[in-house]
């Protein structure tokens, strides 16, 4: 199996894997516990935590949560009730979440993006105003790639006197978190960590309702951490952190392999310039991506977001830039990163063009 679904999830690392295991196998105390062994679970908890920080802003601090969806549900809810401004491109853990807001007479206003997907700052300008209680926009786009302009939308929600909660599931690791940001979620296993944790770093002075209640032991969020899970998460962004500049530079080379591969018969989907490497969405028109799949059972790659995955509905985020129904449907993405191989990026791409090169010929012997 070659796997180029990066944006769904990452392999899980071996080192955060082998950190893991005695906190799976041996070490089973709860960490809030006041006993040795569970001071001991506490101390692991507190370190993973301090890794986490360490790819954050200062001024702030690390609440462990289940993942980025709670995350984002929790800092959007828990906020002093107001207008919500986001962005239409952004993931359903936040479009859902403010469409549930609205459905309760919240104001909710979901600017509209470019072609390139990225903000339509005036529209920006004309929504955050006095009054909104949250500004939210993703850092990286999961669809597609595109990075945000954090720091000017940031500047209108400062003057407004909003927090910007930033979706940083895809950047975080890979760029630096921008210092303007007041909330930002994260989760593990979009850094080679394991599933079912992720975090919200949320700026001091800053004050959420909690979303979960029965024991508080996080400081506003409530439930057992698992150690198993936070040192895994924890390790995992040690590595992030010791291993930035090297994958980094491998991104940008499988990325130069795979768009000079890349025949004229295929257009980039979102900005080229203001991107990550790691997220190459593209289209063909005419491509049956169904089919597409069928026929390279062997190699894995994505029609758009898992978490819409199933659902017959084309990409939220094509349709936003943009693209016609038959355009969105026609569009692939391939997400690589640490351990994909130049080898494996050509063998793939050289096989998704043969195989819509014959739907073509295919189609063309039908008609």
């Amino acid at each position: 199996m070659i796997y180029l679904d990066y944006q769904a999830t990452t392999p899980l690392a071996p080192e955060a894997f082998d950190a893991m295991v005695p906190w799976l196998r041996d070490q089973h105390a709860n960490p809030h516990s006041t006993h040795a062994a569970g001071r001991k679970a506490k101390a692991a908890v507190e370190y993973a935590r301090a890794q986490v920080a360490a790819l954050l802003p200062q001024g702030g601090r690390v609440v462990f949560t289940s993942g980025a969806t709670e995350s984002l549900n929790w800092a959007i809810k828990g906020l002093t009730a107001g207008d919500v401004v986001t962005i239409a491109t952004e993931h359903a853990a936040v479009l859902d979440t403010v469409g549930a807001l609205g459905r309760q007479r919240r104001d909710v206003t979901v600017l509209p993006v470019r072609h390139n997907g990225l903000v339509d700052m005036d529209a920006a300008f004309q929504a955050i105003v006095p009054g909104v209680s949250v500004v939210v926009a993703m850092l990286v786009n999961n669809e597609i790639g595109v990075v945000q302009p954090t720091a000017a939308l940031s500047q209108l929600a400062d003057f407004a006197g909003a927090p910007l909660l930033c979706d940083a599931v895809q950047g975080f690791g890979r760029m630096t978190i921008p210092e303007c940001c007041d909330l930002v979620a994260i989760s593990a296993h979009k850094i080679h960590g394991p599933k079912g944790i992720g975090a919200l770093w949320i700026r001091d002075g800053i004050t959420l309702d909690p979303l979960l209640h029965g024991g508080d032991q996080e400081g506003g969020r409530s439930g057992t951490l698992s150690p198993a899970l936070c040192v895994g998460f924890g390790h995992a962004a040690g590595l992030m952190a010791e291993r930035w500049e090297t994958d980094a530079t491998h991104v940008e080379r499988l990325w130069m392999l795979a768009t000079e591969r890349l025949g004229p018969d295929w257009q980039i989907n979102g900005s080229t310039e203001q991107r990550y490497h790691g997220n190459l969405n593209i289209r063909r028109d005419g491509l049956d991506v169904a089919r597409l799949m069928s026929d390279l059972r062997d190699i894995a790659f994505s029609a758009g977001s898992a978490c819409a995955s199933g659902s017959g509905r084309s990409s939220h985020v094509l349709r936003a830039i943009g693209l016609s129904e038959a355009q969105a449907r026609s569009s692939i993405r391939l997400g690589f990163g640490r351990y994909t191989t130049e080898m494996e990026l050509t063998e793939a791409i050289d096989r998704i063009m043969a195989a819509a090169d014959a739907q073509r010929i295919a189609g063309g012997i039908a008609a």
